[in-house]
């Protein structure tokens, strides 16, 4: 289960008007319980490359322990060497510093807000948990995922020839050379590639 984009739009919405309410504008970034960027608004120009970057991070890190990012802070905090670790695995998808929350519907998380630019300590918190309360006063229901198709089993494909079912072995070095002479000896190619 993830967060849809109706459901992110509402979460940033309000998010945007407390920071109005704030006069503090923010980037602000939801992703989708698998850390991938689904909604992002940047609030401000001066400095919003940097917290565009601090936003997106902050969601991440809080789908990926699922938890606040203060919380996170805590108790990374720590360990030693774990702040670098972090972001160095998740390319700088990973911060310590509030203002990341994981949005949840129904007890499960479906995604993660960051909010990174608040002109006050705690603004950012302040700001993400707007838009968490919105969510939670409407709370919509997140629709199941789509069934998948059933995977076709291998046995059940068939080689060109339609002899014998395809094999998942690999090929030798001298087979790869056998099949590549034999295709190339199927067609005359010119030099500026069209075939003849």
């Amino acid at each position: 289960m993830s967060i849809s984009i109706d459901v992110a739009r509402i979460v940033l919405e309000a998010s945007k008007q407390r920071a109005r309410e704030l006069r503090s504008p923010v980037s602000i970034a939801i992703v989708d319980a698998g850390g991938h960027l689904v909604l992002f608004e940047r609030m401000m120009s001066p400095y919003g490359w940097a917290t565009g970057h601090i936003s997106i991070a902050k969601a991440t890190t809080a789908v990926m322990f699922n938890q606040p990012t203060d919380a996170v802070a805590q108790w990374g905090s720590g360990i030693p060497g774990f702040a670098s670790s972090m972001a160095t695995m998740t390319q700088g998808k990973f911060i310590m510093a509030a203002g990341g929350w994981p949005i949840r519907v129904g007890g499960a998380t479906v995604g993660g807000i960051g909010v990174s630019g608040g002109n006050a300590p705690g603004r950012d918190d302040d700001i993400a948990r707007a838009g968490l309360a919105a969510l939670e006063a409407g709370a919509p229901e997140i629709p199941p995922a789509r069934p998948q198709p059933a995977p076709v089993s291998s046995s059940s494909w068939r080689s060109a020839s339609q002899d014998e079912p395809i094999s998942t072995q690999y090929l030798s070095s001298d087979q790869v050379k056998s099949d590549n002479e034999d295709a190339s000896n199927q067609f005359h190619v010119d030099r500026s590639g069209g075939q003849l």
